[in-house]
């Protein structure tokens, strides 16, 4: 069940948050903030795991 609900997250990130986050000509902020976003997560994820 877990599985599920995290590809059903992925998926609403990949299908309307990335590309709507990049309509209003903020490209570049909004990338490296993916990026800033995903690197504390993983930082997070092997400093608490």
């Amino acid at each position: 069940a877990l599985a599920f609900a995290a590809g059903a997250m992925i998926y609403v990130v990949v299908e309307e948050l990335i590309p709507e986050s990049q309509l209003h000509g903020n490209t570049d902020l909004a990338t490296m903030g993916l990026m800033v976003g995903f690197v504390v997560m993983m930082v997070l994820d092997v400093a608490l795991g």
